[in-house]
């Protein structure tokens, strides 16, 4: 069985942005890909930390060489204290299941409290089943909420 290995961006490379590129598209088909100036802009933002799933083996038994998650994790101060949300979950739609999900939610829930948040937020689509049951056996519990959005865009 692999070990999930999870770490903070740092220097944003090529290899990355390529990377990125390839799980975006599984978390949503209408997302830009992120460019590597806008990669490295997230990498290096103080108010977020863009966290990196890798399995330490491949089934086969060799060392792992493809991102097999990423989250971003976003925390802002405003005056009811810091806020901490957890955005874009994405694990690799063929590694689902084997751990690198929860191994990323875990090392984002460490930082928020390490940076002071009193809470954590996320949303999920529902039909992402098998993420909601995550979150939910995790200890996030579904708020009952109005949650709007005003599009700039007009879409």
């Amino acid at each position: 069985m692999s070990e999930v290995v999870v770490r903070q961006a740092g220097e944003v490379t090529g290899w990355l942005a390529e990377q990125v590129g390839r799980l975006v598209p599984q978390l949503s088909s209408t997302a830009a890909v992120p460019s590597l100036e806008q990669l490295a802009d997230i990498a290096s933002s103080p108010g977020s930390v863009l966290f990196l799933a890798f399995l330490s083996e491949t089934a086969a038994g060799a060392p792992s060489t493809d991102l097999a998650g990423m989250l971003t994790l976003v925390t802002y101060r405003i005056p009811t204290g810091l806020h901490a949300v957890i955005e874009d979950v994405v694990v690799d739609e063929n590694l689902r299941g084997g751990g690198a999900g929860s191994a990323l939610v875990k090392a984002a829930l460490v930082e928020a409290t390490r940076r002071g948040a009193r809470n954590v937020d996320l949303t999920s689509r529902p039909t992402r089943e098998d993420a909601n049951r995550l979150y939910t056996k995790l200890g996030f519990v579904k708020r009952e909420t109005n949650v709007y959005r005003y599009s700039l865009t007009g879409g």
